[in-house]
């Protein structure tokens, strides 16, 4: 299965990339399929892993899943090649090639997924690697504060410590 292309963010006539968007001929043809599928899948194990109920976590209902949706489809929006062709991906897909929902809600195997997808993000754009994975974490901080009733609280202890996890294995401190 080949990765679709990435659209570049320049014109045909050569001009600069608008509202500063950066003109770097980005494909996805850089990753293997295996690689492509695991920065696609990625923030979908995201948003149920922040959704899952969990000692200390609260307990979520619909409204965390649309919040991370809603995270997802905002980095159509973002000033990044790789997540914009990421979004794209996800809406696209209509494969039916989700991973189970077991696989999904296992922490250690999202955490490594995390770690894995930075390594392969070594070869993208400094500037669309560190998009990528903060994008990532935004996800799950909106599933995590998308509880009803706290959304003035700060998160829970358990779910900063998720996010805490996430934002390690995804090399963000």
């Amino acid at each position: 299965m080949l990765a679709p292309e990435v659209p570049m963010s320049h014109s045909v006539a050569g001009e600069p990339p608008s509202a500063g968007r950066r003109a770097a001929p980005l494909t996805t043809a850089v990753y293997s399929a295996t690689e492509w599928d695991l920065l696609t899948s990625l923030p979908g194990r995201v948003i149920v892993a922040a959704a899952a109920p969990g000692p200390g976590r609260p307990r979520r209902g619909v409204a965390a899943g649309l919040a991370g949706l809603d995270a997802v489809a905002a980095g159509r929006a973002f000033d990044s090649d790789l997540v914009r062709a990421v979004v794209a991906a996800i809406y696209a897909r209509h494969d039916g090639a989700s991973p189970s929902v077991d696989r999904l809600a296992d922490l250690v195997d999202l955490l490594a997924a995390c770690r894995a997808a930075t390594r392969v993000l070594r070869r993208a754009d400094p500037a669309d690697s560190a998009a990528y994975r903060q994008w990532v974490q935004s996800v799950a901080a909106r599933v995590c504060r998308a509880t009803p009733g706290a959304e003035a609280l700060p998160p829970a202890p358990a779910d900063r410590r998720f996010l805490d996890r996430l934002g390690g294995a995804l090399g963000l401190g």
